[in-house]
């Protein structure tokens, strides 16, 4: 009998999931909004909602089938517990007494969801975590057992594998590379701090990369025409394409951001290869030239020319499905 796993990529705006088998095929997917459940009272609704869409998808094949286990990748989940803690882009609630849990905002997903699949493993990782596995099982970094995955999306994620195992840390919560400080008292990030690699090399930050170069630039640039809150990440690729200066700039300046950390963390893990994911990833020579450039650049004497830098392999609009059902086949 076939076998099939469900990997499930929770985002801030929509939940998508999809059946799919140890070579990565695809055979159904769906998706449900995750804004529309934004307080702690919609969390219960939000696991009713999403079960429900689970075993609907489960049911629309027209073949018998095994569901060996279900996936989820999610923002700051926990491996080791199955739950979802202080998910700042996610549920956000007032703390109450009726849960003694709520105050520190933990959600303990994978045991509401397998409560609802009796029987069926199933195993939760942070998003970039999932990438990482998926990259293992299904991409570029089949039989490779030292390397790291960096997803470039809105923020940026990491992912460490050591001597071919995920690097997880006590506590669930390791390689959040891109809360390294790179810029002391530097820009404002999202956690909270000043100064993070995220804030600089993200979706995120090469916007701010633009308008901060286009008011210290005098060239022209089709960007200067696109107001903040209309601006995209994408518009960067592809005024650079077209040999915009300042979009030229801003893809330096990233990638030289993200070669000197990336030749700092070299130090710590000696990987043999980097994997590069998610939509600034998209941006090909654009990011990767400059990245490799100044990689080599800062690297310690006896790490260079030994670390490749590489696209992912399941670059893709299902890759976060692919790389949730990973965790699954990873354990089979």
């Amino acid at each position: 009998m076939k076998k099939l796993a469900i990997g499930i990529d929770i985002g801030g705006i929509n939940t998508a999931f999809g059946l799919v088998d140890e070579n990565g095929d695809l055979y159904a997917e769906s998706v449900i909004s995750t804004k529309k459940y934004p307080l702690f009272e919609d969390y219960k609704t939000y696991v009713k909602d999403l079960c429900e869409a689970l075993h609907t998808m489960a049911g629309s094949l027209s073949f018998e089938y095994e569901l060996v286990g279900i996936g989820i990748g999610a923002p700051n989940a926990n491996y080791h517990l199955g739950t979802i803690e202080q998910p700042a882009n996610l549920w956000k609630f007032p703390a109450s007494e009726a849960n003694p849990d709520e105050s520190r905002r933990i959600f303990h997903l994978a045991a509401d969801i397998k409560e609802q699949f009796p029987g069926v493993e199933v195993l939760m990782t942070n998003d970039a975590n999932a990438a990482t596995i998926g990259e293992m099982v299904y991409g570029n970094a089949k039989g490779m057992k030292d390397f790291i995955m960096i997803t470039l999306g809105t923020g940026l994620g990491s992912g460490f594998v050591a001597n071919g195992e995920m690097i997880y840390g006590h506590d669930g919560f390791a390689g959040e590379f891109g809360h390294v400080i790179v810029e002391r008292g530097g820009r404002e990030c999202g956690c909270g701090r000043k100064g993070c690699l995220e804030a600089y090399v993200s979706a995120t930050g090469i916007k701010r990369t633009a308008f901060d170069l286009m008011a210290r630039m005098t060239e022209p640039s089709e960007l200067r025409d696109i107001a903040f809150v209309d601006f995209d990440a994408s518009m960067i690729s592809t005024a650079a394409a077209k040999g915009d200066k300042v979009a030229l700039e801003a893809f330096r300046f990233t990638g030289e951001m993200l070669g000197r950390a990336l030749a700092d963390i070299v130090t710590v893990t000696s990987p043999e290869a980097i994997f590069l994911f998610g939509g600034l990833a998209k941006a090909g020579k654009f990011i990767f030239e400059p990245t490799q450039w100044y990689m080599e650049e800062n690297m310690l004497s006896v790490f260079k020319n030994k670390v490749k830098l590489l696209p992912s392999g399941i670059q893709g609009k299902n890759a976060a499905i692919l790389g949730a059902s990973a965790l699954i086949w990873q354990n089979s």
